[in-house]
Parts: C-alpha cells; sequence; structure tokens
C-alpha cells in the first residue's frame, strides 16, 4: 500500500517531457516483495485439505483461496510491469523499437498484413514516431530469413521472404524476430524490439484521446479527399476502406496510413489524455491481442512471454485448453474488410477417457453485390490473383491444445480434405475457402485425443469485428 500510495499515476503516462520514471523503478523491489508474500500464503492455504474440516471452516477457506490467488495473478503482473516499464521506455538509455502497423483489411494470422512500418523511440518515457517506410519498400530477401521447420512447413518460406508476410504465423515471438533480422539487414540498424498495433486498437485509444486532426501537410494534400479529423468512431473505415477508395497509389496509401498513426502517437505524447482512460484502452487493445510486444533483450522477452502481449502460440502464456482460429488472406487483396465471422465450440465431450471438441468457424462476405465494379481493383485484387474480383478466399488455421489430434473437418456439413501438421505439440488443420458477395460458409474443426480438461478458451485473429462478437458462447453437443 505504501508504494501504490507513492506512485503519481499522472505522471505515468505520455506527455511533452516524457514520463517520471523513477517513483515505479524505486516501488519495483517493493511490489515483488508483496508478490511473493501472497504467493507463498497461497501456496500455503492450497496445501489444506477441505475435506477434513467442517463446512463452516472450509467454505471460507475455499473462498480466501479464490481471492489470493487473484489477488496474486494481479500482483505478479504488477511486479513484471514495474520491473520492466522503466527500462523498455527507455530510462537508463533511448529504446528504439519497430512498429507494424497491421492492416485488418488484408488478414494475416497476428491481424492483417504489416504494410506501413515506422521505428517508435522511447527516451525517458518520451515516446516519438520516426523513420516511417513501406513493407514494399524493403523489397524481398534471398535467402529468405531462417524460421523453424514446423512453421515453415505451415506457412513456407514466405515468412522469411516478405515484411508483407512476417505474420502469416500466429506465433509473434516468430513474426518479431524475423522482422527484427529483415530490418537490420535491410536498414543496418539492430532494433531492440517489436511492437506491432491495427487500426481498431488505434480507434480505442482515440476514445481515449478525443479526436486527432492530420497537421502533415504532405499527409493532408494526399489524403484530401478523406476525413481532416480522425476520432474512434472513424479512424477504421478510414483506413481500411476510404483510404482504398480516395487514394489511388498503394504507396502513397501506406504513407497516409503511417502519417495518421504518427498524428495519433503525437496526440498520446502529448499527455492530454485522462491517464485512466488511456491506460485502459491500451489494455484493451491488448487483451484483444490487437497489441503485441517483443523484446530483443532474452530477460525482458522471459517475462512477456509469460502474458497474452506476446502473442505466442507456446508456453506460460496459454492456457491448458487453447484453441486457436486464425484467418490468412489468399486473395492478395484489401477485401477482409468486408468479412463479417464467428467462431464456436460445437461440441465439447468425453469418449474413452479423452475430450472431443469441435470448433465451427463461419464466414460470410458482406460485400455489395457489385462489388467486382462498385469497389476499387486494388480492393478486389481484379482477379490478378486468380481469385475472381469481389469473391474473398481465405485460408482458415486452426489450432487444438498440445497433444490433441485434428480429425476432420466438416465443410456445410461435409467432410472435406484439409491439411493436418504440427506447431510444436500442438495439432494444426488448414483448409481454404471461397466466398462470392453475400456468400456464407461453415467450417467444424474437430479435435481429438485431448487430455486437458479446463474449460476451453478460443482465441482469433483480430478482425475489423471487435473480438467479443466474433466468440461466441459454447453451444455444446453430446457425443455420438
Amino acid at each position: 500500500m505504501k508504494a501504490f500510495q507513492s506512485l503519481k499515476w499522472e505522471t505515468l503516462t505520455p506527455g511533452p517531457e516524457g514520463m517520471d520514471l523513477q517513483p515505479l523503478r524505486s516501488a519495483a523491489p517493493s511490489v515483488e516483495a508483496a508478490a511473493h508474500a501472497v504467493r507463498e500464503s497461497s501456496k500455503r492455504l492450497d496445501s489444506i485439505d477441505t475435506d477434513a474440516l467442517l463446512p463452516q471452516v472450509s467454505a471460507p477457506l475455499v473462498q480466501a483461496r479464490k481471492e489470493l490467488a487473484e489477488l496474486s495473478g494481479e500482483l505478479e503482473s504488477a511486479a513484471d510491469a514495474a520491473s520492466l516499464a522503466p527500462s523498455m521506455l527507455g530510462a537508463d538509455r533511448p529504446k528504439r523499437y519497430l512498429l507494424l502497423m497491421q492492416n485488418n483489411a488484408e488478414s494475416r494470422a497476428t491481424g492483417g498484413i504489416p504494410g506501413a512500418l515506422a521505428v517508435l523511440t522511447a527516451d525517458r518515457g518520451k515516446l516519438n514516431l520516426e523513420s516511417q517506410t513501406s513493407a514494399t519498400a524493403l523489397g524481398s530477401f534471398v535467402p529468405p530469413i531462417a524460421i523453424d521447420a514446423d512453421q515453415q512447413a505451415i506457412y513456407t518460406a514466405r515468412v522469411g521472404r516478405f515484411m508483407q508476410d512476417v505474420n502469416l504465423t500466429p506465433d509473434f515471438a516468430t513474426t518479431a524476430r524475423t522482422a527484427q533480422a529483415m530490418w537490420e539487414k535491410s536498414m543496418g540498424e539492430r532494433l531492440d524490439g517489436v511492437l506491432s498495433v491495427d487500426p481498431v486498437a488505434l480507434s480505442f485509444i482515440l476514445d481515449a484521446t478525443g479526436p486527432v486532426k492530420i497537421t502533415d501537410p504532405a499527409v493532408q494534400q494526399i489524403g484530401r479527399d478523406l476525413p481532416d479529423e480522425l476520432t474512434g468512431k472513424n479512424v477504421v473505415k478510414t483506413l481500411l476502406s476510404d483510404t482504398y477508395a480516395k487514394i489511388d497509389e498503394p504507396k502513397l496509401q501506406d504513407v497516409y496510413f503511417a502519417g495518421a498513426a504518427k498524428e495519433i502517437f503525437g496526440a498520446v505524447s502529448a499527455g492530454k489524455t485522462d491517464p485512466k482512460k488511456l491506460m485502459d484502452a491500451v489494455a484493451k487493445g491488448a487483451k484483444e491481442r490487437r497489441l503485441l510486444l517483443w523484446s530483443a533483450a532474452a530477460e525482458e522477452q522471459s517475462i512477456i512471454a509469460q502474458y497474452s502481449l506476446s502473442g505466442m502460440v507456446s508456453g506460460a502464456a496459454i492456457t491448458p485448453a487453447q484453441f486457436g482460429v486464425y484467418f490468412n488472406d489468399g486473395t492478395g487483396a484489401k477485401m477482409d474488410y468486408w468479412i463479417k465471422r464467428s467462431v464456436q465450440v460445437v461440441k465439447d465431450c468425453t469418449r474413452d477417457g479423452y475430450r472431443e471438441i469441435a470448433v465451427r468457424v463461419t464466414s460470410t462476405n458482406t460485400a455489395p453485390s457489385d462489388a467486382a465494379s462498385s469497389l476499387p481493383p486494388y480492393v478486389t485484387g481484379g482477379g490478378v490473383f486468380g481469385v475472381p474480383a469481389g469473391t474473398v478466399q481465405t485460408n482458415v488455421v486452426a489450432y487444438g491444445p498440445v497433444q490433441s489430434n485434428i480429425d476432420t473437418v466438416v465443410k456445410d456439413g461435409e467432410k472435406i480434405p484439409f491439411a493436418a501438421q504440427r506447431h510444436g505439440q500442438r495439432s494444426v488443420a488448414t483448409s481454404t475457402i471461397q466466398l462470392a458477395p453475400g456468400a456464407s460458409t461453415s467450417l467444424e474443426f474437430n479435435f481429438g485425443h485431448i487430455v486437458q480438461h479446463a474449460q476451453p478458451e478460443i482465441v482469433v485473429t483480430p478482425t475489423t469485428q471487435l473480438v467479443n462478437d466474433v466468440i461466441q458462447a459454447t453451444s455444446a453437443a453430446r457425443c455420438e
């Protein structure tokens, strides 16, 4: 409590002069000591056999265990944040991070194609966005940056060949290491880490900062037919749809995208935002996996890897019965803005001592019926990649829990062939769908040999929809 009361929370958000990080650094040992004390107390209470106790004693003990476990988790997070934040925000030396601005209109497993890039500098808590460029400008890498054999088998060597494809894999640690290596080869600079953000996360931040005006003359000129003010309500449509209708050249689209992000980061750095609103916005973006972080420092990354902010598909951040459903665009265009999806557990039962769980993925193309002519060719792809204009092709990748098997994939009631592979100890199934305007289809991924007994949890690629709208409540059926 003394450590908590010693912190002036308004100083822990960005401002023109940066952040005063010393109070947080000073509080870190006390928070760590508290986390340790609560953790050990929780372990001692967990060791008590409640079956041997009277109900009047066992009931409050069970309640105390639950509350102490929750407190322990929150204190662990606070201790890790207090330990990491000062260093990562440049308390000792300026830190430079590669910022991947993911475009959900062309889906990739972690969100969208990272078309626009920038370097985010953190110096004593002061944030600055610079060195803006595009993935296209970096070209191709021959030979490709090496990734592990499992991921290369599933996602091909394209992950290490093109910056646009570094996040075909849902494992953000792989994405970040590969992107960092590409930047170093292309720019000759080794950065301290990688951060990703998408337009929906930016909308959360704009809800906290309030409207942001486009002030850069060059960006104003490029977006002269777009809103001169970005808000939480218009930024997603502006960046993922209107930009392509109003700006013809892909290079200029990337410049506008990066310029808009710079204005929003500038508003955050100005320090005029209510600290709690800003922290809530960032937390919401992280919870929906729209904000992902990786550190090149092994000690820092080992802590980040314990949280969903790491975007990893294995390790401490993964819940026991976690399923993953990820989307990779196969159209070569920007049609995913029009796709609406839902993901739901539709069967959860036990047979011969093992669980069987089916996950249904429903996709609908809401593009106008005349999309082939009414939407720009850059959005539809114009049929150049073998997909009819207006139609959307998506590679749907489903992950089961550790040690599980993928048994079948059922499309609209009929079993279909699929690619069955493994990523580490997790089973992986891939199936490709095509949707014409107005069309809808469902895939059911049936996983078996599941040894985990925990509640199923679903992780999905962040899209233009809120994650809570995509993941539906479980509708479990009995085993046949």
